[in-house]
């Protein structure tokens, strides 16, 4: 099912910081949102969530550090549990073991607390966590932010290999340039507060044709990145 959200905007202390926004995504999209900080790139994914969920659809939503959806003080499995809970799926029902494997942490210790557990690690059972329902739709808000390049490039790669045949569009939120021209069909260039640009990812990257994705693509070290 195609998902349309229209008029999205975001007002704070009387200013407009995300300008009225209308996407479509399709199942199976892979979509990147970037721009320069402070470019409403977030505000437009949170606000899309929120749409989207009002309306009943499926929506997961991976945050830049594990640090915002783990409690250090509780286990792994406590995590996954609630997890299940909250999407009102029968415990043990969810395919942990798929997930897990999928993502490179099978065989991993839940007993232990987030701290027992590397960062990578952490973020790919966050990510596991987000794909237990089969959402519509995965939003990853700087997923790889917190961590090395060569472990986000490894990352990203099992994600985008576990989504392969899935209905289950993802759209990546990145100053990463390098991150989402490997990984994203379509790439979405935001400047205050606007969507500014939209297209293929290799013909945003060659032709631009706004300043804000040329400043962007001018950079080509980007290019030489492991991730």
């Amino acid at each position: 099912m195609m998902l349309i959200a229209t008029g999205l905007t975001a007002i704070r202390s009387g200013r407009t910081i995300l300008h009225p926004t209308s996407l479509r995504i399709e199942p199976r999209d892979r979509t990147g949102l970037v721009g320069a900080s402070g470019s409403g790139k977030s505000t437009l994914g949170h606000a899309l969530i929120d749409d989207l969920r009002a309306r009943g659809f499926s929506v997961a939503h991976v945050p830049q550090s594990p640090d915002e959806a783990l409690d250090p003080l509780r286990s792994m499995v406590f995590h996954w549990r609630e997890a299940e809970t909250a999407l009102g799926i029968r415990p043990g029902a969810a395919d942990q073991a798929g997930l897990f494997k999928a993502l490179g942490i099978d065989g991993a210790d839940l007993r232990k607390r987030p701290w027992g557990w590397s960062r990578g690690m952490q973020q790919r059972f966050v990510i596991a966590m987000a794909l237990i329902g089969a959402p519509d739709l995965i939003v990853l808000d700087e997923p790889t932010s917190a961590l090395d390049p060569v472990v986000a490039a490894a990352t990203m790669d099992l994600l985008g290999e576990f989504l392969k045949d899935k209905e289950t569009a993802m759209l990546l939120i990145t100053h990463d340039l390098g991150l989402a021209a490997r990984r994203v069909d379509t790439l979405m260039v935001m400047a205050a507060g606007h969507l500014v640009e939209q297209g293929p990812t290799e013909t945003i990257l060659e032709q631009p044709q706004t300043q804000a994705a040329a400043d962007l693509s001018a950079h080509r070290n980007w290019m030489a990145l492991p991730c």
